[in-house]
């Protein structure tokens, strides 16, 4: 994707200018923070727009190109999450983009399937931060390398904090 295309003319000069590796970053990260992000909040649509916020704020940040990465994958997580505990956004995409004479082939199945991904989200979004981010890296296919890096964490105690969130998750899910 251009950055033309992502940020829309005059911004992506504005951003181009105020720094310069952010095309080779963006080029390089951008699969993957619109993975972390689509991991959150089960929309292709939704996780591009967090990609744009989320590197509309690294294009201001000071962050090193070196540490681009786990500091994108972090930022996606976090606005990610924001996004489902706002919900205001999400609801009114789900809205518009409904159509109207949709036939659904069985609509119970939607609606369970559809339900079953919003209590997972919800639960996901009431965890503590740091679990919840840990375990969206990781499902999102971070190594424990990546993830301890982007959440300054021991390699040793990733597996540790995604094990907790993931349990945290199920007893949130069973409340």
């Amino acid at each position: 994707m251009d950055l033309a295309l992502a940020y829309g003319g005059k911004d992506s000069v504005t951003l181009s200018k105020a720094r310069g590796d952010l095309e080779q970053v963006f080029r390089a990260a951008y699969p993957r923070v619109v993975a972390v992000a689509a991991r959150v909040l089960g929309s292709r649509d939704e996780a591009e727009d967090v990609a744009q916020e989320v590197f509309l704020t690294f294009g201001r940040s000071d962050v090193p190109a070196g540490e681009a990465l786990p500091w994108l994958s972090v930022a996606a997580a976090h606005t990610a999450l924001n996004h489902i505990r706002t919900g205001k956004r999400r609801a009114g995409r789900e809205q518009a983009a409904r159509p109207h004479d949709a036939v659904v082939p069985d609509v119970a199945d939607a609606v369970v399937a559809s339900e079953e991904r919003r209590r997972v989200r919800a639960a996901l979004a009431r965890l503590p931060r740091k679990q919840a981010v840990a375990l969206v890296l990781r499902h999102s296919g971070l190594s424990y390398a990546e993830v301890a890096a982007a959440l300054d964490l021991s390699p040793g105690s990733v597996g540790t904090t995604v094990r907790r969130a993931e349990l945290a998750l199920r007893k949130e899910l069973t409340a």
